[in-house]
Parts: C-alpha cells; structure tokens; sequence
C-alpha cells in the first residue's frame, strides 16, 4: 500500500498480515516518529 499526505514522507506499507519488526521500525523512522510516538498514537 502506498500511503500519501501533503507535506509528508510517502511509506510503501506491504500489505501483509503481519510486519517484520525491522520492517516497522523502519517505516515508524521514514514517518518520521520515535517508536514512543507511535505507540502513543496507536493506544490512543
């Protein structure tokens, strides 16, 4: 899945039923987030 937003890195997601976690870090990383924030994000 390709995931675009204006004035935003665009991620290449696989579209899998689950992520490597490398995978993960690594597109949490280009989105620009600390593995923190995302989770902070996700719970919320």
């Amino acid at each position: 899945m390709i995931l675009r937003r204006a004035g935003h890195p665009t991620l290449s997601v696989p579209d899998h039923k689950e992520l490597a976690v490398g995978t993960l870090r690594a597109l949490i990383r280009t989105a620009g987030l600390t593995v923190d924030q995302f989770l902070q994000a996700h719970s919320g």
